[in-house]
């Protein structure tokens, strides 16, 4: 029941791609630690690694839809939301064939969490970014 909500949260904040309303052809989630925007190495290479596993990775649009739980206030995570999308787009970045241009930005902070932010599974779960890449061609 979880994953249909999840994916009914999602698809209704989306953009619609190029050739109209779709499914997105790949959805990543980046997470992060309470009160951090920092991507490990480890996340960050196994982003890259992702990337280059998209077949034309340049012929599709990006969302970015950064979250996080609510600690903090919502000043504080709106703040901390913008740090972590520019943290992962500087990764995406990284792979020559994406461009600025591409990537549309959707900072959420506190605001439309996936789960729930009364226990210590769904704060870590709402502590994420992500990617959505939608087909243009």
């Amino acid at each position: 029941m979880k994953s249909l909500l999840v994916a009914i949260l999602i698809f209704a904040c989306l953009p619609t791609n190029a050739q109209g309303v779709g499914e997105p052809s790949y959805i990543r989630s980046v997470f992060f630690r309470g009160g951090s925007s920092y991507v490990s190495s480890q996340d960050s290479k196994q982003l890259l690694a992702f990337l280059d596993s998209i077949p034309s990775v340049h012929n599709f649009m990006i969302t970015v839809h950064s979250h996080t739980d609510d600690v903090g206030g919502s000043e504080y995570n709106e703040v901390l939301s913008e740090a972590r999308s520019q943290s992962v787009i500087k990764i995406l970045l990284k792979n020559k064939d994406i461009k600025r241009e591409s990537i549309e930005i959707k900072d959420f902070g506190l605001f439309n969490p996936t789960y729930d932010n009364s226990t210590n599974y769904g704060r870590r779960m709402n502590r994420r970014v992500d990617i959505i890449f939608w087909l243009t061609i």
